[in-house]
């Protein structure tokens, strides 16, 4: 049995277990207590666990919230910078940058409003480009490995079916098969081109049982190099 002293991270391991995604891989242990200097206290997620053990489901509460009016864009971005940069040393260093370059959440706002929406294809890739270094919307820090996180929890619908935003970094595109299209050959920097063909992939792969049609598993097990050919 854990002691007193780790007696809340083990709690919250286990409802972390309970709020699961089908397929998705272990929790996210983050040290909130190195991220949280330098971060203004309304940039802070309300109902985010304190504990620092995050699930995509905590994430996505946030983005409810986010599409709800009741949450702001910075406030969405923390929640998923904490997720995607989890115990890296440099996730607090770089997530204070990210923030700090856009300081009002305005350009971060203006990205991802169009996701409030149930999008097509072509305003996916839009919304990608406008993200994208040059564009108006980009923020300093934030490339298409991390935006891709955004745009996923902002814009993705469960139980929806069809092609849905989903996450490309690094891990996940050096395990896309040929058939994916040519995002495999990149470690960073995908043009939206090569996005949209591998959510097309993602959203065909998803019929298979396996992934009871949601191309977020598809994701997940390529993440987690458990993705085979069907």
């Amino acid at each position: 049995m854990p002691d007193r002293r780790t007696r809340p991270r083990y709690r919250a391991q286990m409802t972390a277990l309970d709020n699961a995604l089908p397929g998705e891989p272990g929790p996210i242990t983050v040290p909130l207590e190195r991220f949280r200097p330098g971060i203004p206290a309304d940039t802070w997620p309300a109902g985010l666990p304190d504990v620092g053990v995050l699930r995509r489901n905590d994430v996505f509460a946030v983005a409810d919230a986010w599409r709800a009016g009741q949450s702001t864009a910075r406030q969405l971005t923390l929640a998923v910078l904490l997720w995607g940069f989890g115990g890296t040393s440099y996730g607090p260093h770089r997530t204070r940058r990210i923030l700090a370059a856009d300081p009002e959440g305005l350009r971060l706002e203006a990205a991802l409003a169009p996701l409030r929406d149930r999008l097509d294809v072509d305003d996916l890739r839009a919304v990608y480009v406008s993200m994208r270094r040059g564009q108006p919307q980009h923020v300093r820090g934030l490339g298409p490995a991390f935006f891709t996180k955004l745009i996923y929890f902002a814009g993705y619908r469960r139980s929806a079916g069809g092609v849905q935003p989903l996450i490309l970094d690094k891990r996940v595109a050096s395990r896309l098969p040929a058939d994916a299209g040519p995002a495999r050959r990149r470690d960073g920097g995908w043009p939206s081109s090569e996005w949209v063909t591998y959510l097309r992939w993602a959203a065909e792969q998803a019929g298979r049982a396996t992934f009871g049609d949601e191309p977020e598993r598809v994701e997940m097990a390529l993440f987690s190099n458990e993705w085979t050919a069907g």
